[in-house]
């Protein structure tokens, strides 16, 4: 059973189809599907969407480009009380981008945002989806340095405290270096895979794959965006997961049922949502 571990279909971008949309995921042999909050209104919006279908769960998050003046205690308490729903699974979509915020002082709201939602996941206890972009799309910079650091600590603390998560989290659709994918598992992270691996202009990031454990892999959309091959430059949606899978096959020299199998339960590990097979 195909899972596709991060799609915003709480996006006005399926406001038109969306039931639509989740039935052909459920056709393409989508099992599960998860639905991260980048606002405190999304984060509703997809907890809302997770109490409604069966294949759908959540999680609860700020990112780090919807931060504005910062991080309030009163949105930490909202994002505290709407992780109480059962379908809840994780905090994110959280993380640091300096793509779009170059500003320092804005840089380090981000990071004073993420140790706070950071120390919410470990209050909970959920693991957390992880946002990284550095300037530029660089593969390697003071975002990646920077998260690995704060990163770093904070996984100390739950080693340290002995805290009960199975892994720490994901980095979700990862574009980053080999070197930040190994310290990144080295912490027990997973890291996420999106449509942008089988572009014809991505060998970097199918070579950072091909050096990666399936083990530590999981299969994502990040739909409506991200599109895979033959879809880019449309929308996105759960059902272009198996595109991804079948090219993780390739780039690795397996089956996909085998890239299938692996990575969802994978993410059942993550998410504590059952087995997918």
């Amino acid at each position: 059973m195909l899972t596709d571990t991060h799609c915003h279909l709480d996006s006005d971008a399926f406001d038109s189809d969306r039931r639509a949309v989740i039935e052909r995921a459920l056709e393409a042999g989508v099992g599960r599907i998860l639905i991260p909050g980048v606002t405190a209104e999304s984060s509703r919006r997809a907890v809302c969407l997770a109490a409604n279908y069966p294949v759908i769960f959540a999680a609860v998050g700020i990112h780090p480009t919807d931060l504005q003046e910062g991080l309030t205690d009163r949105t930490i308490a909202d994002l505290r009380d709407l992780a109480q729903h059962p379908k809840v699974v994780a905090v994110g979509e959280i993380g640091l981008d300096y793509y779009w915020v170059t500003e320092p002082d804005a840089q380090m709201r981000q990071r004073e945002a993420l140790r706070a939602q950071l120390e919410l996941a470990r209050d909970l206890p959920k693991p957390v989806i992880v946002h990284t972009r550095e300037r530029d799309d660089a593969e390697h910079g003071p975002c990646a340095e920077d998260l690995i650091s704060i990163l770093e600590e904070w996984v100390g603390q739950l080693r340290a405290a002995h805290e009960p998560l199975s892994s720490p989290g994901v980095l979700h659709s990862f574009s980053g270096s080999l070197e930040t994918a190994k310290k990144a598992i080295d912490l027990g992270f997973y890291i996420g895979v999106t449509g942008p691996v089988t572009y014809k202009n991505a060998e970097s990031r199918r070579r950072v794959i091909a050096a990666l454990p399936l083990e530590h892999l999981l299969i994502e959309t990040d739909a409506p965006y991200l599109a895979p091959h033959p879809y880019r430059g449309k929308r996105n949606e759960p059902a272009y997961v198996a595109h991804i899978a079948d090219k993780i096959a390739r780039i690795q020299s397996r089956t996909p049922q085998e890239v299938i199998a692996v990575t969802g339960n994978n993410a059942a590990r993550l998410f504590s949502w059952g087995e997918t097979d």
